[in-house]
């Protein structure tokens, strides 16, 4: 290890060993105040501590009464909803382990997810995915029941199946009381959760998180974050996924916040607008998609508009740095005031931001560019750093000390360490158990001192801010030997509102090519005010003035890289990458292998004649 960057263990409330106990506390001093809200037809319902554990209790005493016991595995397929978050508490109030499947999961995937975790008991959403658990349940010898939580358009008459009312039944008898009794009885050092990998490069893998875990990880969401029981949050992106599960279910039930579910979807941006949220997570996606709205709806705006947004987009920036390194003057203060008035509210409030107080991006790197653009509308975006196998605790970019670029510091108790390969390792609280049913992948990320080797690439400076280079198995290697990081290549192309995805090509090759993925719904606005006719998403991006506009954006990011950076030529995909093709993940991540091969005409294509961006 060539650097080490290491955080004393702030002061922290005393906490109960697991999150199924803290619940039960909220529910005795909280009893009435809304813990969950849900949107449906249009209408909010909400759901008090009390509610929230009493559900749990009796969801956990149904599955005890279908023979569920410590160390077995329960599986939820189904998108964000309060049944989702209950019965992941009920769980693992009980001893048993959560298991997460992405509703976005094909039918193969849930086959593999179920079988490889040995679930016994699945916990469907709805008929579109007790579908796809009938459609292979041939496969899964040890599934011995499914509870259905809509059970509209179900045929109820298979025995298989019990509907989450009926579970709830099985359960009616148990009380706080008696769920306090199953909850005290859990060992925080067993686990809690098993959280499937994305599977970038091969099958998911299953992290065990244990309940240790968990609480560690609350405990720093209380030291890092200025949230409380008055804050909300939306929680729209998948519950399995580590971020979400950190800001819906660990930190909500450990500071107490309330958490949203709306109809997602489409309705995402109205749940936003309507929710306001005071804590917002956002993956670089997300705040992609948010400045690229605001463009270029700024685009069709009347000129004294356009000149009211560059103006104050510009002091923003300026405002912004202050901020940045640590608070406002008076001038600033004033200075802000005005451009609130003038812009930053009715910008944000469309955003739904208006109210946001905390906001992170995570999951996977982000341009500078875009933080910048967040900061300047007083939007306080930080960088965390963290992965499935250490219960996404790495680092944080302290509130008054923002270095664009970098990812912060190492969170309480943790340790951030570069290895003499230049990869990243973390030790702490946080890092889980092992992957279910793999002694060897374990043993190949933990190693006998406890570091887990992330996978990343990374430098740690004199204050130690690390900063994410990228993933050791993405670094392009050229012809001539020079080492290329393509994710820092793909944030500067992605800054284009035009641009949806990049896939950087060269390694052992002369030079650097792009496989470029149009964001359809900002090409499609561009095209049609300037009246250029199209019918799919493969015509719009096969039209010559869709390929010159994105050249120009190509020919932007080309102007802040190095030569060898540069991106020599590049190519339009013909259709949205998808994960039902096996194109991307349930996150969205590129599955670099599977497009270099199903893309392997359009990337020979651009190594032919020399070629030109």
């Amino acid at each position: 290890m060539t650097a080490t960057a290491e955080r004393p263990v702030a002061e922290a409330p005393a906490m109960a060993t697991t999150l199924p106990a803290i619940l039960l506390d909220r529910a005795r001093s909280q009893p009435t105040e809304v813990a969950l809200r849900k949107k449906e037809l249009g209408r909010w319902k909400e759901y008090d501590w009390r509610t929230y554990a009493t559900r749990a209790a009796r969801i956990a005493g149904g599955l005890r009464a279908l023979g569920v016991q410590t160390g077995h595995r329960v599986a939820i397929h189904a998108e964000n909803r309060p049944g989702w978050v209950m019965a992941d508490l009920a769980i693992q109030g009980i001893g048993a382990v959560s298991v997460g499947i992405y509703p976005t999961s094909p039918e193969a995937e849930v086959a593999y997810l179920m079988d490889h975790s040995g679930a016994a008991v699945l916990i469907a959403e709805d008929e579109e995915q007790l579908d796809k658990a009938l459609a292979v349940r041939h496969e899964l010898p040890g599934l011995r029941t499914i509870v259905v939580i809509d059970t509209r358009g179900v045929d109820m008459a298979d025995d298989m199946l019990m509907s989450l009312e009926e579970l709830e039944s099985l359960g009616h008898d148990a009380s706080l009381d008696s769920f306090a009794a199953e909850v005290a009885r859990v060992d925080p050092a067993q686990a809690a959760v098993i959280v499937y990998t994305s599977g970038t490069t091969g099958p998911p893998k299953g992290a065990m998180i244990s309940h240790a875990n968990l609480i560690a990880a609350t405990q720093s969401a209380s030291v890092q974050f200025a949230v409380g029981p008055n804050d909300e949050v939306l929680s729209y992106l998948p519950l399995c996924h580590i971020a979400e599960r950190l800001v819906s279910v660990i930190n909500a039930v450990g500071v107490g916040y309330t958490v949203n579910f709306g109809e997602g979807g489409e309705s995402f941006v109205t749940d936003l607008q309507e929710v306001q949220p005071t804590f917002f997570l956002g993956v670089p996606r997300v705040w992609e998609k948010f400045m690229a709205g605001v463009e270029i709806r700024m685009a069709d705006a009347s000129r004294t508009k356009q000149a009211i947004y560059r103006s104050w987009m510009k002091r923003g920036a300026k405002i912004a740095q202050s901020r940045m390194d640590g608070g406002l003057g008076p001038g600033g203060k004033v200075s802000y005031f005005i451009g609130w008035l003038l812009l930053y509210r009715s910008v944000r409030k469309k955003l739904g931001l208006l109210r946001v107080r905390e906001a992170l991006s995570g999951a996977a790197p982000i341009s500078p560019q875009v933080l910048e653009y967040f900061w300047a509308l007083g939007v306080p975006v930080r960088e965390g750093y963290g992965q499935t196998e250490n219960t996404a605790q790495a680092t944080i970019t302290p509130i008054d000390d923002v270095r664009i670029g970098k990812v912060g510091r190492a969170v309480p108790g943790s340790e951030i360490a570069i290895s003499a390969e230049g990869e990243i390792l973390t030790r702490g609280p946080g890092v889980f158990l092992g992957y279910h049913n793999d002694p060897a992948a374990t043993a190949e990320t933990v190693d006998a001192d406890g570091w887990l080797h992330t996978g990343d690439v990374g430098e740690l400076d004199a204050d130690g801010f690390l900063t994410i280079t990228d993933r050791m198995k993405d670094i392009i290697i050229t012809a001539g030997g020079k080492n290329v990081s393509p994710s820092e290549i793909e944030n500067k192309l992605k800054v284009s509102p035009y641009i949806r995805e990049a896939i950087v090509i060269g390694d052992r090759r002369k030079y650097l090519t792009a496989l470029i993925g149009i964001e359809g719904d900002t090409v499609g606005n561009w095209a049609s005010r300037r009246n250029l006719m199209f019918t799919t998403y493969a015509d719009l991006a096969s039209k010559p003035e869709v390929v010159e506009l994105l050249h120009e954006a190509v020919t932007d990011a080309n102007a802040d890289l190095a030569q060898v950076e540069t991106i020599k030529a590049f190519r339009l995909l013909p259709k949205e990458l998808d994960q039902e093709d096996g194109e991307v993940t349930a996150t969205q991540k590129v599955k670099r292998k599977a497009i270099t091969e199903e893309f392997g005409t359009l990337i020979e294509s651009m190594y032919q004649g020399g070629g030109t961006a």
